[in-house]
C-alpha cells in the first residue's frame, strides 16, 4: 500500500469466470467497485475515487468487449503506475469445456463469438487477454468453485487486514482429476499410507480426525508438514518484494479424499500459528 493509503484493483480475466461475483464480492468488503469502465477513463476514474476522503479502494472491472479500447489498457497502467499508486491485477479464469457449460445454462452468447460458436469466442478472448493473465498478482481458476467458493477467496485476498502479510490459500486435490491449474507450488502425499486400504477409514475422509490421526501418525508426514511449512517461511518474503502477496498451496493424493485432505488441513492450521491469513478448499471431496 501507498503512503497515502490508497489501493487500485483491476478486475479482468475470461467471461463467465466470475468477474461479477467478484465484483460484489469486492463491494461489501468496502471496495468502490466501477464495473466495464473503458480503460482510457481509467486514470480519470482514479483522480475521481481518490479525491473522496471515505474512498480509499478502488476497484476496476474491465473486460476484452472494449475492443480497440482494450487497447488502450496498457498505456493506462503504466501512467497510473507512474503516480506510484498501489496497482494489482486480479485475472479469472476456468477451463472451456466450465465456460462453455456455463454459457449454455445461461442461454447468452458469448461476447467475442460473433457469427461462430462459444468456443470461437473463448479463443478470441484469450488471446486478447494473454498478456495481462501472465502479469496478473493472482489467478484464480474458478472451474471448480462454485459462487461460495470464489467469495471466499476473494475475502480472503482482499479483505484488507494488513496485520497479515502473505495470504494463503491451501488446497487438497486428487492426481487423477488433474493438478488446479493456478496452484503456486504443488504437493504430492501419495508417498504416506491410504487410508482408502484400512476398512474402518475408508469410507471416511480426510475431514475426519480417524483419518487425520492415521496420515499424519508417520514421522514422514511431520517432517513434511515441518519443512512445507519452513518453505513456505523461506520464500515468503520473496512473494513480498516481488509483490506477489498470495499463494496457492496444491496438496495432491490419487482421489483427494483422505491424505490430501488431511494434510491441507494440517498444514494451514501450522501456517495460521505463524500468522499467516490462510482459506483451505477441497476441491475433489466428494466426487466419486
Amino acid at each position: 500500500m501507498t503512503d497515502d493509503g490508497f489501493e487500485l484493483l483491476l478486475v479482468t480475466g475470461m467471461s463467465g469466470a466470475g468477474r461479477s461475483t467478484a465484483a460484489r464480492a469486492l463491494e461489501d468488503l468496502g471496495w468502490f467497485v466501477v464495473d466495464n469502465l473503458p480503460p482510457a477513463l481509467l486514470a480519470q476514474a482514479v483522480d475521481e475515487v481518490k479525491s473522496d476522503q471515505e474512498s480509499e479502494r478502488l476497484a476496476v472491472v474491465v473486460d476484452a468487449r472494449g475492443g480497440t479500447m482494450f487497447d488502450d489498457l496498457d498505456e493506462s497502467l503504466a501512467g497510473i503506475r507512474a503516480q506510484g499508486v498501489d496497482l494489482r491485477v486480479l485475472f479469472l479464469e476456468a477451463g472451456d469445456n466450465e465456460l462453455v457449460r456455463r454459457f449454455e445454462s445461461s442461454r447468452r452468447p458469448h461476447p467475442l463469438q460473433g457469427a461462430g460458436g462459444i468456443l470461437d469466442g473463448l479463443v478470441r478472448e484469450r488471446e486478447l487477454l494473454g498478456d495481462m493473465r501472465s502479469r496478473a498478482d493472482l489467478v484464480i481458476d474458478t472451474s471448480a468453485l462454485n459462487v461460495h467458493d470464489l467469495r471466499r477467496k476473494i475475502d480472503a485476498a482482499f479483505g484488507g487486514d494488513e496485520k497479515v502479510a502473505l495470504r494463503a490459500t491451501v488446497m487438497s486435490f486428487g492426481f487423477k482429476y488433474g493438478i488446479p491449474v493456478d496452484a503456486d507450488i504443488v504437493c504430492d502425499v501419495r508417498f504416506l499410507p491410504n487410508p482408502y486400504w484400512v476398512p474402518e477409514l475408508r469410507e471416511l475422509t480426510g475431514l475426519d480426525p480417524a483419518v487425520s490421526d492415521y496420515v499424519t501418525e508417520p514421522s514422514d508426514a511431520r517432517d513434511f508438514l515441518d519443512r512445507q511449512a519452513a518453505i513456505l517461511d523461506l520464500v515468503s518474503d520473496g512473494y513480498l518484494r516481488e509483490g506477489k502477496r498470495y499463494v496457492t498451496v496444491a496438496i495432491g493424493c490419487t482421489g483427494g479424499k483422505h491424505r490430501s485432505v488431511a494434510m491441507a488441513e494440517n498444514l494451514a492450521a501450522r501456517l495460521v500459528k505463524v500468522g499467516v491469513e490462510v482459506l483451505v478448499v477441497h476441491r475433489d471431496l466428494g466426487r466419486e
